[in-house]
């Protein structure tokens, strides 16, 4: 015998007194929105799905701000000085010269002065190997670290070296650190960008699956209205509903993010021991999220979880008053 919507709303599966099978067990729960149905097991999967995309997004964003931090601190920790060749001019003595300035130079921890061999090894990988560079006049590197507590007077020392050593001219690397600092600001505005279109498309898959729901359980919905039950009430399930599937889709997702992760750190310490893997790492940073990105992960699983349930429950009082 079919049930009638009052019996289904209010949960009574078996029949009711004086229908058959009345002999039955009790009645057991049915809830409003059942999370075991064909639409909801969908709907954690695209929530998964979602989350871990979202997580990617989020983790390579972190991990780029991160690496971009390092390679402007390091870059920031050293200045270097160019000796060029001049007619007239004894680069060993300008060198020298440049040198000592920079010694003196009160926030300089240390200066190392290249030789003309290792001036030469630097212009290798734009020149190639093998090539005779002793006809040439190629310019001497001096490399001075700065003390990170006390900053030197990098204005100071240019004008030293213009007025005592006109050969050699001081390299801040300011240009550098703008473009890294643009650089990383450009792929986690990407990253971030990209973030917002999944979550975009996750509350899409959210607000249809609602959509669908309240449109299959009208009925239900209409006689619960009828017996005097409240939107509120109504909504309250349906949200309850949506965040056991939100917090299922989004455990599993950030689960797999956090795993991917994981195991790309492992391949990615694995892999540094080699040389190809040490200039990716100076050039792209670790692999390794740390504690902290394991943590936003989470956080994000968390989010994506409530935002199901909280969506669920504007969509379906927006329903609920059309229906009133």
């Amino acid at each position: 015998m079919t049930q009638s919507p009052l019996r289904k709303a209010f949960g009574w599966t078996n029949p009711a007194p004086g229908e058959p099978g009345e002999e039955n067990t009790p009645p057991r729960e049915q809830p409003l929105a059942p999370t075991d149905s064909i639409a909801g097991r969908s709907l954690v999967i695209v929530i998964s799905i979602m989350t871990f995309l979202a997580a990617l997004a989020a983790g390579a964003a972190l991990m780029v701000a991160d690496a971009s931090a390092d390679w402007r601190k390091e870059v920031a920790r050293e200045v270097s000085v160019q000796v060029r060749s001049m007619p007239g001019r004894d680069m060993e003595a300008d060198v020298a010269d440049a040198a000592k300035m920079a010694r003196s130079t009160p926030g300089v921890r240390d200066v190392r002065v290249y030789t003309r061999a290792e001036s030469e090894a630097l212009l290798a990988p734009w020149l190639g190997e093998g090539l005779d560079l002793s006809e040439l006049p190629t310019p001497r590197m001096i490399v001075v670290t700065l003390d990170a507590d006390k900053r030197p007077n990098l204005a100071e020392l240019k004008d030293e070296l213009a007025a005592k050593a006109p050969a050699a001219t001081l390299d801040d690397h300011r240009l550098w650190l703008e473009r890294l600092g643009a650089m990383a600001s450009t792929v986690v505005a990407i990253a971030a960008l990209i973030f917002v279109l999944i979550v975009a498309v996750m509350a899409v898959a959210v607000a249809s699956a609602t959509r669908a729901a309240v449109a299959t359980n009208r009925e239900i919905v209409e006689v619960l209205h009828l017996v005097g039950a409240s939107d509120d009430f109504i909504a309250r399930e349906f949200e309850r509903r949506f965040l056991a599937l939100g917090l299922r889709g989004a455990l599993i997702g950030g689960g797999a993010a956090a795993a991917f992760f994981a195991l790309a750190g492992f391949v990615a310490r694995r892999v540094d021991t080699t040389p190809g893997g040490e200039q990716i790492e100076a050039m792209f940073g670790s692999v390794s999220l740390g504690l902290s990105g394991y943590g936003a992960i989470l956080i994000l699983s968390a989010v994506v979880a409530l935002l199901t349930g909280r969506m669920s429950r504007m969509i379906v009082m927006h329903r609920l008053r059309e229906l009133n």
